[in-house]
C-alpha cells in the first residue's frame, strides 16, 4: 500500500535538518511511543519504518536522489503527491505514523477502508485491535483540526462516521464516550455552521433547525439549565447570535412550537416574530394574532406593547386607552417630548420599539420602521375597513344605547359522535381579566384568525364596557393615525433615542378594604335529564358562575368540577386563577342571570343566550381594592354538550 507522506512529514524534520538533526529526531521519536494500547508488533513496525526514513535521510546519495524526484514532483500540474510504499504487513505501523505525522483525516479514512470487508481483518485478531484503536484516535484528532479550521459540521460527520464504526465493532468503549462528549461540544457550532448556509440550502438549514430543537430540549426549554456543557451564561449570547441567522417565518414556526410546551420566552419572542412579519410584509391579520398570544400570556406590564399592536391595526382609540393605563410616567413624559398629539406621541413609542425590538435580528427582513408607508398600504387600509364592516364600528354621535348585535350563528355537529363538540376557539383577551388590565371595548376585540363561528370556550368573566360616544370608525382613526405619523416623520430629524425599559404601571392609591362577600358552598351538581328545559339550564349556569367566583376568590377548586364544565372552560379558570396566586391578588365577581332563554335544544348539543348583570373587583393580599368593573348589563352565549349521563359547559362568548 501506499502512504500519502513523504520521509521528511513520516519522521518530523525540515528538509534543511542535517544528518544529526535527523539522528536527534529519529531517537526523540522512538523515546516517545504512541497510545499504549498498541501492540507491541504495531510499535516494533512503527519503529522500524522511523529508520527506515532516517537511514535514507541521513545517506547523501540516497537523500539527493530523493530530492530531485520530490522536485520533480512539485513542478507537475499537482496531480501527483509524494507517497512511501510499504508492505500490507507495516500497514498498521505507517497508519499511527500518517496520524503522527498530522494527517489524521487520511489515516481514519485508510483504516476504515481496512476494517471492512473485504479487508477486514479476522475477528478479534491483533490487528483488528490495533485498527480499531487507530481509528478512534485519528477520528478524533481528525474531528479536532476540522473544529480548528471551523469546519465544525465537516468535525461532527467524522465523529459520527468513528462511532457508527466502533459501535459497529463493539469496540473501544471509552472512546466512543469521549466522541459523544466531543459531538455534544460540537452542536452549537454545527447550528451556526447549517444555519448560516444559503437559504436555498434547504436541507441543511433544516437540519441546523432540528439540532437547534434538540440542543434546547437538552437544556429543558429556553429558560431551562439542565445542560452542563452549555451554561446559561454561553448559551444567551449564542441565542441572540443565531436568531440573526433564521428567517422570520423559521422563528415564528420554532417559537410558537416551543411556546406550546409552555414556555414564557418563546411565546414573547413568537409574538415579536409575528409582528415584525405583519409589519415588514404588511399582513395586519399577524400582528392581531400577535396581540391575541400577548393578551393570552397573562404577563404584567404589557399594556405599552399592546398600544403599538392596537395602533399598527388601526384602533387608535383602544390604543390610546392602553397607553394611558399602563405606560410608567417616564415613558409618558418621553412620548409628550415627542409630540403634543396623543397619537403622534403614540406613533413615536410605535416606532422606537419597532426599530430596537421588533425589526432587527432577522435575516430575510429589511424593513424600515415607516408608520407612513405602512398605514398608506391597500392591504393594511382593506384589513382596517374589513374589520370595521365585520364589527359594525361607525361614528357614534350621542351616548345612546346600542342595538346588540344577533347571536352568532350556531352550526350543527351532532353528526360528530355522542359526547363531542368542535375544538375550542382560541383565547381572545380583549378586556380579559387574565392579564391584569381593564375591560376594552368589544367594537375592538381582535378577530381570531382561525374563528370558524363557534363559541369562545375561554372568554373570561371581565366584560367589555358599552361603547363610548367618542368611539371613532377604524377607517377614521386609520386616517387620523396616518396624518400623526406623516408630522411625526416630518418633525423628526434623527432617530429617538430609546425610551427606558417600561415598569409595570404602578397600583392605584390604596382605599378602604371592603367586606368580603362570602362564596357558600362550592358544590357541583350535575345535570343529567335528557332534555332539560331552560329553568334547568339556567340552574347548571349559575352552578357554573357559582363555582367559578368562589376559586377566583380563593376558594379551592371541586374535585369534580369536570361534571359540569369541559376542559377549556377549566383550563381558562385554572389559568386565571395561577395567575393572581403570582400576584398575590383575588377577584370578586357579582354575576346574576336577568334572563335565559334556548335559542338550541337538541339530544348533546344546547345552545342558552342569558343577559346578565355583572360587576367585580380585584383585591391584593391585604384585601385592598386594585380595580373594579362597574356594573354592566351583558348578553353572552353558551354551549353546553352532553358528555355521557351529564351536561357540561363547553363553549362562552359575548353577544353584546
Amino acid at each position: 500500500m501506499d502512504l500519502p507522506i513523504d520521509h521528511f512529514r513520516l519522521l518530523g524534520v525540515p528538509p534543511s535538518a542535517d544528518a544529526q538533526g535527523v539522528l536527534r529526531t529519529l531517537q526523540s521519536r522512538l523515546d516517545r511511543p504512541p497510545h499504549a494500547g498498541f501492540t507491541a508488533e504495531t510499535l516494533q513496525t512503527r519503529a522500524e519504518l522511523l529508520r527506515a526514513s532516517a537511514d535514507l535521510l541521513c545517506d547523501t546519495d540516497r537523500r539527493a536522489a530523493y530530492e530531485a524526484e520530490l522536485t520533480s514532483l512539485a513542478g507537475s500540474d499537482g496531480s501527483l503527491q509524494p507517497a512511501l510504499e510499504i508492505t500490507s504487513s507495516r500497514q498498521v505501523g505507517g497508519l499511527v505514523l500518517l496520524m503522527e505525522g498530522g494527517q489524521p483525516l487520511e489515516a481514519f479514512e485508510m483504516a476504515s477502508r481496512s476494517l471492512h470487508p473485504p479487508q477486514s481483518p479476522t475477528l478479534g485478531s491483533g490487528r483488528e485491535a490495533d485498527l480499531t484503536l487507530l481509528a478512534g484516535l485519528a477520528c478524533l484528532a481528525a474531528a479536532g483540526e476540522l473544529e480548528e479550521q471551523r469546519r465544525f459540521e465537516a468535525a461532527a460527520r467524522t465523529l459520527e462516521q468513528g462511532l457508527q464504526l466502533l459501535q459497529r465493532l463493539g469496540r473501544q468503549p471509552d472512546l466512543r464516550e469521549t466522541m459523544h462528549a466531543q459531538l455534544d461540544h460540537l452542536t452549537p457550532y454545527r447550528v451556526l455552521d447549517l444555519l448560516s448556509r444559503d437559504l436555498v440550502a434547504g436541507v441543511e438549514r433544516q437540519e441546523g433547525l432540528e439540532l437547534l430543537e434538540q440542543l434546547v430540549q437538552r437544556r429543558g426549554g429556553l429558560e431551562g439549565d439542565g445542560d452542563p456543557q452549555f451554561p446559561s451564561q454561553d448559551f444567551q449570547p449564542f441565542f441572540h447570535q443565531i436568531r440573526a441567522f433564521l428567517t422570520v417565518q423559521e422563528q415564528v414556526d420554532l417559537f410558537s412550537r416551543w411556546a406550546a410546551t409552555g414556555s414564557d420566552a418563546a411565546d414573547f419572542l413568537a409574538t415579536i416574530a409575528l409582528t415584525a412579519s405583519g409589519f415588514a410584509q404588511r399582513k395586519p391579520e399577524r400582528i392581531a394574532e400577535a396581540r391575541h398570544r400577548l393578551q393570552r400570556s397573562g404577563r404584567e406590564g404589557i399594556e405599552p406593547l399592546l398600544a403599538n399592536l392596537h395602533l399598527l391595526l388601526g384602533e387608535a382609540d383602544t390604543a390610546r386607552t392602553c397607553f394611558d393605563r399602563g405606560a410608567s410616567q417616564e415613558l409618558k413624559d418621553w412620548a409628550a417630548g415627542k409630540s403634543a398629539d396623543p397619537l403622534g406621541q403614540l406613533c413615536a413609542y410605535c416606532s422606537d420599539w419597532l426599530v430596537r425590538d421588533v425589526l432587527p435580528g432577522y435575516r430575510d427582513l429589511e424593513a424600515e420602521p415607516d408608520l407612513v408607508a405602512y398605514f398608506s398600504d391597500r392591504d393594511v387600509v382593506a384589513y382596517v375597513e374589513r374589520e370595521d364592516q365585520r364589527r359594525g364600528r361607525a361614528y357614534l354621535a350621542a351616548p345612546a344605547a346600542v342595538e346588540p348585535a344577533p347571536g352568532p350563528a350556531f352550526p350543527p355537529y351532532d353528526d360528530l359522535g355522542p359526547g363531542t363538540l368542535p375544538p375550542p376557539v382560541p383565547l381572545t383577551l380583549e378586556g380579559g381579566s387574565a392579564g391584569g388590565f381593564a375591560p376594552l371595548p368589544a367594537a375592538d376585540a381582535a378577530k381570531d384568525p382561525d374563528d370558524d363561528g363557534e363559541l369562545d370556550d375561554e372568554v373570561p368573566l371581565r366584560w367589555p364596557v358599552p361603547p363610548r360616544p367618542w368611539l371613532l370608525g377604524g377607517a377614521a382613526a386609520l386616517l387620523l393615525v396616518l396624518v400623526a405619523a406623516w408630522v411625526l416623520r416630518q418633525r423628526q430629524s434623527s432617530p429617538p433615542p430609546a425610551p427606558a425599559p417600561v415598569p409595570p404601571a404602578t397600583a392605584p392609591a390604596p382605599t378602604p378594604k371592603p367586606t368580603p362577600k362570602p362564596v357558600v358552598g362550592l358544590r357541583v351538581t350535575p345535570l343529567t335529564a335528557n332534555r332539560p328545559d331552560a329553568a334547568q339550564v339556567r340552574q347548571l349556569l349559575e352552578n357554573w358562575l357559582t363555582v367559578k367566583s368562589g376559586v377566583l376568590a380563593g376558594e379551592p377548586t371541586p374535585q369534580d368540577l369536570d361534571r359540569i364544565a369541559r376542559e377549556g372552560p377549566m383550563a381558562l379558570l385554572a389559568r386565571e386563577r395561577r395567575g393572581d396566586l403570582a400576584r398575590g391578588q383575588t377577584q370578586q365577581l357579582d354575576v346574576q342571570i336577568i334572563d335565559l332563554t334556548l335559542s338550541e335544544n337538541g339530544p348533546r348539543r344546547i345552545v342558552a343566550v342569558a343577559r346578565l348583570r355583572y360587576s367585580d373587583r380585584r383585591l391584593d393580599a391585604n384585601g385592598t381594592v386594585l380595580e373594579t368593573t362597574a356594573p354592566l348589563e351583558l348578553r353572552n352565549g353558551y354551549v353546553f354538550g352532553r358528555d355521557g349521563d351529564s351536561w357540561r359547559l363547553a363553549a362562552t362568548q359575548s353577544l353584546n
